[in-house]
């Protein structure tokens, strides 16, 4: 077989992701990760997290995670509550603006992907599983973070590379 459709493969993959997102962030305003956060405030008790809770479910750094959170409570669509009895403690509060948001954008690549999987069989995932697990074994990449979902928008850390 011809590795190059291999590489063909990967590369629509990543383009789909791609493209996603910019058509996400143009119609709707907001990035994957934002997305994200809102729908990680949508399923918290109470419509509510910390941000280090968020950060790490994104599993990004604390300054990117700030920066999404500081957008989103731009656009009204999070704002930040002091915890009662404890001043110190902010708690992250999706708003309804923020709801409204959330529900008006269609299900994401990763949503798809997810319903899609769940119907196959154990073995094909397995098989799945395992070739993906085989390319970051060759591309040696076993160190790097994985976000929650898939997202072109994360900031390149050159030392994880």
């Amino acid at each position: 077989m011809d590795t190059t459709e291999i590489l063909i493969t990967i590369r629509k993959i990543v383009r789909s992701i791609n493209l996603e997102s910019k058509k996400v962030q143009k119609e709707h305003g907001v990035s994957i990760p934002q997305i994200l956060c809102l729908s990680y405030l949508h399923a918290s008790k109470n419509f509510q997290s910390t941000q280090g809770e968020i950060r790490r479910f994104l599993n990004l750094n604390s300054s990117t995670t700030s920066g999404i959170i500081d957008r989103l409570e731009n656009k009204g669509c999070l704002a930040r509550l002091p915890k009662q009895g404890d001043k110190r403690v902010v708690n992250i509060a999706l708003t309804s603006k923020g709801s409204e948001l959330l529900n008006s954008i269609p299900p994401l690549l990763h949503d798809r992907l997810t319903e899609k999987l769940d119907a196959l069989p154990n073995m094909k995932l397995q098989q799945i599983q395992e070739s993906l697990q085989t390319l970051v074994n060759l591309l040696n990449i076993g160190q790097i973070e994985a976000s929650p979902m898939l997202t072109s928008d994360e900031p390149i850390d050159e030392h994880k590379l």
